[in-house]
Order: structure tokens, then C-alpha cells, then sequence
């Protein structure tokens, strides 16, 4: 008969092959999730910080050392942000990147400052998390690397983000400083995004572009389920930008260059509601000055038919899959109809 230490023993080892297995399963099922969500190294112009973790740990304090380069978490409702609604503009503490806007942190009740968008997609790269036994998507500054916390899909209607943040890993500045310093952001519809893309890539001032899916109500859509014109996502790109050097409206004009405005859900050949033309405008602002274009462009007697380009409030904005990231950097070439 086995004695107690050895039950102790035995027990204590099946546990832990029960723990090393789930953890397996999960890497198995799980791979590449968080990896389809970052940009493709190629073409990306977010100039990256790299530093030694001696260097980080001289600049920063301990907590936010700890925070940003060792993964850790701070304790829940701690956390200086979690009860902080003052407005303006979220930072990197490591590096300062702009990361989430006031208008979007809410309040989640898990303990953490809670936001249901980023700043730009281009300033945040995931990462798959399987450190609790269980799939998370870890949430990373994309310019020096530093974890800030996880993305889950149980946030707020229309979007369902929820990125739980650690307030070590931020800084703030508050709004009427971030508009005078910080980069903005624009995000626009012309059909197949690829050549979009490209073309707004090239303009000097622009900083970085994504691709991916707005407008819609489908949370976090694959390709194929946009492409089936039933999410009401349509192909977009985010544009981030220096209005230093570029203008809003000289980006909405643009816009309106590259692309046949008079076609309705379709460029081209490319048809269906994901393809429309669209703006959807960040602040009151950018509304304002994309209505003034469209309407001097129709009465310009430019266009025969006419405009039908949607503008709509910004609701939510999802990366799409990395190979359609810098597509044509990758293939070398057009390729979209709406060339």
C-alpha cells in the first residue's frame, strides 16, 4: 500500500502533466492568434527604439520596469489611472507613444484603466499569452516594446475591445498639450485597401498606415467574413499622420483623388458594401472638414454623377491579417482594380 508522501508525490506529478499539457493544447490551438494581429515588418516606417534592459532600468522607475520589461501587473484598483478622467492622451512611460485617448477609457470594474480603442494600430503590436494556462493576447508598445497588458473582446457594443492596461506602463498629456504636440489620426474607405494604402504611404507627413475593417458591427472580422459583405465592415485604412506637414483636409482630398467617389458599394469590379466609399471622422472637426470637400468637389462640376461617399462617426477599427499589411511592398506592383 502507498504510503501518504508517495500519494503526495504522485499527485503533485499528475497535476503537473495536467498543467503541461493544457498549456500544450493551448499553444496548438492558439498559435500565430495575436501574430495575425501585428503589422509585417516590411514597409513599416514607426522608427523602433532599441535599448538594453540596463538602459530601461536606469530611465524608468522600478514599478514601471517591472511593468514594461519584466510583464508584470500591478495590483487591481492600484493603479493611478484606474479612477482618472481627466482628458487627453495616454502615453508609453518608456517611450512616449501615443497609445489611448481619454474618450475612449471607460470604466470595466476589473481594477485597470479599461479603453475600447487604441490611439493609432500602428503604435501597438500583440503577442500570444499563454502564461496562466490560458490563451491571452498580450498588448506591446510597437516602437520599444514594452507589455502594457492584455486585448479581450468583452468591452463595449460596438466594438467589444477591451484593452486592460496597466497605469505603470502609461504617462498622460492632457488635451489642449497633446493637440499642439502629438501626431492625429484619419480613417478612410476607397475600396480594395491594398492600393489605398500604398498611396497614402507615400505622402510625405504621413507616419504609418494599417489596413484593416470599420464601419461595421461584427467584433474583430476575419477577411473572408467582411469579404462576404454580411459584417458591414468596410476594407479601410488608418493613417497616422504629422498635421505639422500634412493637413486633415489635404488628406481628405486625397482621398477623394484616388478613387471613383460616384460609385456605389464598389470600385471597380470589386463589388459589394465592404469596398464603399467612406470617411469616418474622429472629432467634429474632421466631420466638418470632410463635408466642406465633398460638397465644393460636387459643385465643382468635376464629378457627373452623384458623390456617395459615407460620412460617419469612428466607432471601431480592426487590424486586418498581416499579410495584407504593406501588400504592395510585398508584391512589388498594383494589383487593386482601383488603379
Amino acid at each position: 500500500m502507498l504510503k501518504f508522501y508517495q500519494k503526495v508525490i504522485i499527485l503533485g506529478l499528475s497535476l503537473l502533466l495536467a498543467w503541461a499539457g493544457w498549456k500544450g493544447l493551448n499553444a496548438l490551438f492558439y498559435q500565430g492568434t495575436a501574430s495575425a494581429l501585428n503589422q509585417s515588418g516590411e514597409g513599416i516606417r514607426m522608427k523602433k527604439i532599441n535599448k538594453s534592459l540596463e538602459d530601461w532600468k536606469k530611465e524608468l522607475s522600478p514599478e514601471q520596469f517591472r511593468v514594461l520589461f519584466q510583464k508584470g501587473t500591478e495590483t487591481a484598483f492600484t493603479g493611478k489611472y484606474n479612477d482618472f478622467w481627466e482628458e487627453g492622451v495616454y502615453l508609453c512611460a518608456a517611450c512616449g507613444t501615443p497609445l489611448f485617448r481619454s474618450e475612449d477609457k471607460y470604466d470595466h470594474g476589473t481594477g485597470w484603466p479599461s479603453f475600447k480603442e487604441s490611439f493609432s494600430e500602428a503604435n501597438l503590436e500583440y503577442h500570444d499569452d499563454l502564461s496562466l494556462g490560458r490563451h491571452r493576447i498580450e498588448v506591446r508598445c510597437a516602437v520599444c516594446g514594452g507589455h502594457l497588458g492584455h486585448l479581450f473582446y468583452d468591452g463595449p457594443a460596438p466594438g467589444g475591445k477591451h484593452f486592460c492596461i496597466n497605469s505603470a506602463a502609461m504617462n498622460f498629456k492632457p488635451a489642449e498639450e497633446a493637440r499642439k504636440e502629438l501626431p492625429q489620426v484619419a480613417t478612410f474607405a476607397a475600396g480594395c485597401f491594398w492600393g489605398v494604402e500604398y498611396k497614402f504611404s507615400q505622402l510625405t507627413g504621413v507616419l504609418d498606415t494599417v489596413v484593416g475593417y470599420s464601419g461595421g458591427k461584427t467584433v474583430n472580422p476575419t477577411y473572408r467574413q467582411v469579404l462576404s459583405g454580411k459584417t458591414g465592415h468596410a476594407e479601410s485604412v488608418q493613417v497616422l499622420f504629422d498635421p505639422r506637414v500634412i493637413s486633415y483636409e489635404q488628406l481628405v482630398r486625397k482621398f477623394f483623388e484616388l478613387h471613383d467617389p460616384t460609385q456605389y458599394n464598389r470600385q471597380g469590379p470589386d463589388y459589394g458594401p465592404n469596398y464603399r466609399s467612406a470617411i469616418f471622422y474622429h472629432d467634429q472637426q474632421q466631420k466638418k472638414i470632410a463635408e466642406q470637400v465633398k460638397a465644393e468637389l460636387q459643385q465643382s462640376g468635376r464629378y457627373q454623377k452623384k458623390i456617395v461617399t459615407e460620412i460617419s462617426p469612428f466607432r471601431s477599427f480592426y487590424r486586418a491579417e498581416d499579410y495584407h499589411q504593406k501588400y504592395y511592398q510585398k508584391k512589388l506592383g498594383p494589383i487593386c482594380s482601383n488603379e
